[in-house]
């Protein structure tokens, strides 16, 4: 009587445990750095980001200052694919010791330069940059809470807006930077570590008396009479032939912070505790679903066992009706079987690279600040889980009594990779047709084809082989050699409408969940929640398990033996449900305009509900296949 309240004991405390780990523990993924006064400290430039067009741009394709020489740093494959272009900047800081109104370059715009800025500032880019790993965020207070602030990243390109008096709106550019660069100071050695990086953008039109020369001084900042720019001071207009004079200051304060802590800030820059108690509550609710639907479902089949096992003649058996009449014929072939092989183990496939990621993102060693580590560990893992993808597809393909174990091996390694290859192939060329920093260059698309087909090809050849090499599964029962005929179902036992059903539960189970990580993709938010996505993983294979084997029972309940597709698509279908509330999310959340941005979100979430559609319908068809093994061999067959 006392292992349920363990049980659910060990479950709470393992739910609170990961729910902590995720807030409050991560390896940084860089180590730490002290800088001494007075050492030169590399601000460096991101790519330009808009959630308006979901396009990145370098920072240089806009005519902004630039160093005399302009240098890649080195980006991993997940930085690359994400659109990272991380280069030199001509911001010069040293540690401690404050600037006022020093100047980057003067520039004078012609009417492309002047085109491009209005572009990109009615499009709401933001400039992105990084100091010692931490990216660049704009302090904004909230509205709601006093003494709160929220942190934007990047700052706007630029701003529109009238002058008094007049109704033409103007463009302008964000020309002049105040930085604030926070520090936490060693007692002992005197260094300092950066934990903060901030940054208040001014668009102020500067003035300066005669001709400008290397040593002009402005009249409208001006670190010798200790004059600043403020909110009040007068516009940088962009138009054909305006002259623009980009300057920054560099303000230094020492931080209570400590290094180890200083993402924080980052991190749960979103945290609003309606939210928490929302996903827990929806957590719980799904929890408590699903061990009320096992334990229904324990109660009926121990009844029916027992009472099939009792039977005594063969005219007891015969006049019986349910899911023992169709013990001949429910380990049948399926149609299209080699097709099922292939699909449960690209899902075996899938399945293993979530979990081990989910294992590694838990623990730590995908924080946000080891930039493009998940993208990376992702498409890794992918190609080295082609091993039990291999082995998975072709045990099953045994047990159907196959033989050309190369040709579902090859169609493993092909079919599922080859759409997704093939979507993100258009979309890249669209990216590339718009010259945008996102779109992966020709040096990378060889890296990742040469993933897979030197890699994960071989690897899902190899577990094939292993997977033949072993003896076929045993079915519990012997199947006849005539078909039974199924009788004519309820309307509610139609294949459409149990599938279309048995997906809501799975999708329920993550909706939430789904709101946090699709703000965090296109709406350009840190995502770091992952033991609470840990836990509803969890959730959505119980779920996706146990919604499967209640509509298998009740279709073998009608005689229905045709189990083997149709377990599949059950848990499946809840793909549909997570590709229609991202088209919902599209169209209340976002502010997407263009066709290409369009095409581009909806091309990545059909990649997205396609994953979604292969992982949850092999966790279905295992749990399917468990349990309709496990009744058959548990009853008396004559």
């Amino acid at each position: 009587m006392e292992r349920g309240p363990l049980a659910l004991q060990l479950w709470i405390s393992l739910c609170l445990v990961l729910v902590l780990r995720a807030r409050c523990f991560y390896l940084p993924g860089v180590a730490p750095q002290d800088f001494q006064n007075g050492a030169p400290l590399n601000v460096k430039v991101n790519k330009l980001t808009s959630t308006k067009t979901q396009l990145p741009y370098s920072f240089y394709s806009l005519p902004y200052c630039r160093p005399e020489r302009i240098i890649d740093s080195a980006e991993n494959l997940g930085e690359v694919l994400r659109g990272d272009r991380i280069e030199n900047s001509p911001y010069e800081f040293k540690m401690r010791e404050p600037q006022l109104c020093t100047v980057a370059c003067r520039i004078i715009l012609n009417a492309k330069t002047a085109k491009e800025f209005k572009e990109k500032i009615d499009d709401e880019y933001r400039v992105n940059m990084i100091l010692d790993n931490l990216p660049l965020v704009v302090p904004i207070p909230r509205p709601d809470q006093e003494n709160s602030l929220v942190y934007q990243h990047g700052f706007h390109v630029g701003l529109r807006g009238q002058y008094a008096g007049n109704k033409d709106e103007k463009h302008f550019v964000n020309n002049h930077l105040t930085f604030t660069v926070k520090y936490h100071k060693d007692p002992m050695t005197e260094s300092a570590r950066i934990v903060g990086f901030e940054v208040k953008p001014f668009s102020v039109r500067h003035e300066y008396e005669g001709e400008w020369s290397g040593k002009t001084r402005l009249t409208s900042c001006d670190p010798h009479a200790k004059r600043m720019v403020t909110s009040s001071e007068s516009p940088q207009e962009v138009e054909d032939k305006m002259e623009i004079i980009f300057t920054y200051d560099v303000d230094f304060q020492e931080s209570d912070v400590k290094w180890a802590s200083r993402w924080d800030t980052y991190l749960l820059m979103a945290d609003d505790q309606i939210h928490w108690f929302s996903i827990v509550n929806s957590l719980m609710i799904v929890l408590f679903l699903s061990g009320m639907v096992a334990m229904i479902m324990l109660r009926t089949l121990y009844r029916d066992i027992s009472k099939y096992n009792q039977l005594e003649t063969q005219e007891e058996a015969q006049e019986e009706t349910g899911w023992k009449l169709v013990h001949g014929d429910v380990f049948r072939p399926p149609v299209n079987s080699d097709l099922l092989c292939v699909y449960v183990g690209t899902g075996v496939q899938f399945f293993g690279m979530i979990v081990v990621t989910m294992l590694f993102a838990v623990l730590g060693f995908l924080s946000p600040s080891n930039r493009g580590g998940l993208m990376t560990a992702m498409l890794l893992l992918w190609v080295f889980m082609g091993l039990f993808g291999g082995y998975a597809s072709v045990r099953l393909y045994k047990l159907f009594k196959g033989t050309e174990w190369k040709k579902i091996s090859l169609k493993t390694a092909f079919m599922f990779p080859a759409v997704v290859f093939s979507i993100f192939f258009v979309l890249n060329a669209l990216i590339w047709g718009e010259k945008s920093s996102g779109a992966v260059p020709f040096g990378t698309m060889f890296a990742l084809v040469f993933l897979w087909f030197g890699i994960s090809v071989p690897l899902i050849f190899v577990g094939a082989y292993v997977g033949f090499r072993k003896p076929a599964i045993e079915d519990p029962v012997k199947t006849n050699k005539i078909p039974r005929q199924v009788p004519e179902q309820a309307w509610y036992m139609h294949p459409v409408f149990s599938i279309l059903i048995g997906g809501i539960l799975p999708f329920g189970a993550v909706f939430i969940e789904l709101f946090f990580i699709l703000t965090s993709i296109w709406l350009h938010q840190f995502y770091y929640i992952f033991g609470f996505l840990f836990i509803v993983f969890i959730i959505l294979i119980i779920t996706c398990a146990e919604i499967t084997i209640v509509l298998c029972y009740f279709q073998l309940c009608s005689e229905d033996y045709f189990w083997w597709w149709r377990s599949y698509l059950t848990s499946g279908s809840s793909a549909l449900y997570l590709f229609l509330y991202a088209a919902f999310y599209f169209f209340t959340k976002l502010d997407i305009k263009k066709p290409v941005s369009g095409a581009l979100y909806f091309g990545y979430m059909l990649i997205a509900s396609y994953s979604f559609f292969v992982l949850t319908g092999t966790i279905g068809f295992y749990a399917c296949f468990w349990f309709t093994r496990l009744i058959y061999s548990s009853v008396k067959i004559d």
